[in-house]
């Protein structure tokens, strides 16, 4: 008796995963193909990557001219009287200081613009992913790096890629 309820109880399940299988549609994405492909994706990145040259540059030419400061003070070493050379290195290590301080502000307003603007073309593109499951009657839309097989037909990365150059001309990084 117990095995009979099993086998009809075994039986049922595969019947009813085989009626939700054929109701569920589901798809993948590679976000990163998103990010580093699409037209708005690209400026993102190239105006980022401009920012963070310019403070690079930025940065070698304070730390140069530090550098030299820091040699010709420690040049002056003898011929200064104590008292001036202190000073001097106090003053010195307060510049160093700021450069630091400005630095790392510099750094962390850059983070700050990557994020932001990575999160509001996701969310960008989160919308037009509603509206492309919407229309598509699309289930699940799963990202591919969760994906360890998956036949090519259920990747639209592709056609994702080409709604958002039409769609996202540009995202704002300030």
């Amino acid at each position: 008796m117990k095995i009979l309820i099993k086998a009809l109880i075994f039986t049922s399940m595969l019947f009813f995963s085989n009626f939700l299988y054929a109701e569920t549609n589901v798809v993948y994405l590679d976000m990163n193909v998103i990010y580093n492909k699409t037209k708005v994706g690209k400026l993102i990145f190239t105006e980022l990557d401009k920012i963070q040259k310019n403070n690079i540059s930025n940065f070698k030419k304070s730390e140069e001219s530090l550098k030299k400061e820091e040699q010709k003070i420690f040049s002056q070493k003898n011929i200064l009287s104590e008292e001036e050379y202190e000073k001097k290195v106090l003053s010195f290590t307060k510049k160093v200081e700021k450069y630091k301080s400005n630095r790392n502000k510099s750094i962390n307003e850059l983070k700050k613009k990557r994020v932001k603007s990575i999160n509001d073309l996701s969310m960008s593109v989160n919308k037009i992913l509603a509206e492309y499951a919407e229309e598509k009657k699309i289930s699940f839309i799963i990202p591919k790096k969760n994906i360890i097989i998956g036949k090519l037909e259920l990747d639209i990365t592709n056609d994702i890629l080409m709604i958002v150059d039409k769609k996202i001309k540009k995202i704002n990084i300030n």
